[in-house]
């Protein structure tokens, strides 16, 4: 075949139908500027004049659309980055530890605490928050077929209580499933015998299957945290059930403690012996472990029950005078705030990771109507916390803090050998989102996308789960430790999710109060007058 001559290239041009849009489209831009030449200057120099106003309108606003699409655009990102992180964690889990305590990521394998799924638990009410619902599909099966408390086992009653019994009823709020309140109601029956002491004070440890309760083998004591920090649960089990027996035992362990002597200007020491109902280890003060929960209970307390117990409010309000007067102090540096402790009146600028709750707590206090300086105080205490990550070589706080009070020193935060591990703890992140709730400054949202980075950096598995480490001044080395904490799902990677989400109807601070392992429970509604 030879190729088309010159003569028939044109004579199939002018053959093909889509040449007749060529023309038409030619003929139409012929039409349009013999209008445009029929229109007089003046005509002409208006419509020009209005063209340029358009795109200067345009040129001037692009900025501020931009910048909406790209905050917008950002918080979508922040929050799929919290699932993904998510969906990371509990692979780990499910491929290695389902239906265990806890995921060991690093050998791929599990602990056992009290071999009652704590993970699977602790994480219903995050999956269900982050819309998570085939991963909450398949964690409901477990439960209502592999969960049972009917085990010869002892379990710790502050721990059970908080993360379980915690879990299961905010899960059964949020996804009114009857299946969670009646494991609710199971567990609660068999934790009740920790109650049966001389003092009414519970003991620390109960075994769910034989119905016994003893303290720990090496004492007699109680830690007071772990007494006051079952209050919440219980008494909102009461509440579902209509059994009072729930809410009154928790509620005399409380009238006890308004009433005992020992206290420092509403500070608390930090044991309490469960057979003269008497505190020991006297002089010894704390918002640290073994007392940090008691000062939050106080206040979630009184919230929870429509604001009507005074004597919660009169113990939490003389607590915060108590540290104000007594544990808190600025660094020499930097002048940052912090909480110390007190050891027979011997100050330690001590400060354990725990205490970062406290800004969230006296944030809610606030905007409950509690006094503004209690707000101040939140801010300073919040930059501290955010202080502790940002002055880590990983950018991850360690488990304790030491400050220096010298303004020679160079760093305000000084760590110690046996104290620089994180253990991936909820804390800090958890006053971010009550901050941010309550100010709506977006640092805090930025903070915790910095930790959130720091996390996935330095902590998670390539292939599932994230780890503790060791050392968070060692970036090269963190030292993993091969141990992934239930609340890491539970309560850190939800108040991250509720930073960064902007439906401030998410589990409205109206509405909720969120235990010590961030499971949210009602306020309750208010008695009528």
């Amino acid at each position: 075949m030879y190729p088309p001559s010159r003569k028939d290239f044109i004579s199939l041009t002018l053959s093909d139908p889509h040449s007749h849009t060529y023309n038409n489209g030619k003929h139409r831009r012929q039409s349009c500027w013999r209008k445009w030449k029929q229109l007089s200057r003046l005509q002409r120099s208006l419509i020009l004049f209005l063209l340029a106003l358009l795109l200067i309108f345009g040129l001037i606003s692009f900025p501020s659309i931009s910048e909406q699409w790209r905050v917008s655009s950002g918080v979508v990102d922040r929050l799929e980055a919290v699932r993904q992180a998510f969906r990371h964690a509990w692979k780990g889990y499910k491929d290695h530890a389902w239906g265990h305590d806890e995921l060991k990521p690093i050998s791929k394998s599990f602990g056992e605490w009290f071999g009652l799924g704590l993970t699977l638990i602790d994480s219903l009410d995050t999956m269900w928050i982050l819309g998570l619902k085939e991963e909450f599909a398949e964690a409901r099966a477990w439960v209502e077929k592999d969960l049972s408390f009917d085990k010869n086992v002892d379990v710790n009653l502050f721990e059970t209580t908080i993360r379980v019994l915690g879990g299961l009823i905010s899960t059964y709020h949020l996804s009114a499933d009857q299946l969670f309140l009646e494991k609710a109601k199971d567990l609660g029956s068999r934790l009740m015998p920790a109650f049966k002491t001389p003092s009414k004070i519970p003991f620390s440890d109960v075994n769910i299957g034989k119905g016994t309760a003893h303290p720990p083998r090496w004492t007699s004591d109680s830690t007071l945290a772990e007494v006051t920090s079952v209050q919440l649960e219980f008494r909102e089990l009461s509440r579902l059930t209509q059994e009072p027996q729930y809410q009154e035992v928790v509620n005399e362990v409380m009238k006890l403690v308004h009433k005992l002597p020992g206290k420092h200007d509403g500070l608390v020491p930090m044991f309490i012996n469960t057979n003269s109902g008497q505190f020991t280890h006297k002089g010894v003060f704390t918002l640290g472990a073994r007392a940090d929960s008691y000062y939050e209970y106080l206040l979630k307390q009184w919230i929870q029950g429509g604001k009507t117990e005074d004597d919660l409010l009169e113990d939490y309000l003389g607590a915060v005078e108590g540290v104000k007067k007594h544990l808190v102090r600025k660094t020499g540096p930097s002048k940052l705030t912090f909480v110390g402790e007190l050891s027979h009146n011997r100050f330690n600028p001590k400060m354990d990771h725990l205490v970062c709750f406290l800004p969230g707590t006296l944030a809610l206090g606030a905007h409950n109507g509690l006094p503004g300086d209690h707000m101040d105080l939140a801010v300073e205490l919040m930059e501290t916390c955010h202080q502790m990550y940002k002055q880590m070589e990983t950018g991850l706080s360690p488990e304790i803090a030491h400050f220096s009070l010298q303004p020679s020193d160079g760093r305000d935060v000084i760590v110690k050998p046996a104290d620089k591990h994180n253990l991936l703890r909820p804390e800090t992140v958890e006053s971010l989102f009550y901050m941010y709730r309550f100010t709506k400054d977006a640092k805090y949202r930025d903070w915790g996308w910095e930790i959130l980075q720091s996390f996935n950096k330095y902590t998670k598995v390539p292939d599932g789960g994230y780890t503790s480490i060791n050392n968070v001044r060692d970036p090269v080395n963190p030292g993993p430790r091969d141990k992934m904490e239930s609340f890491f799902l539970g309560e850190t990677l939800k108040y991250l999710y509720l930073l960064f989400s902007d439906d401030t109807e998410l589990l409205s601070l109206d509405k909720y109060v969120f235990n010590t392992e961030a499971h949210p429970l009602p306020i309750w509604p208010s008695p009528p007058k």
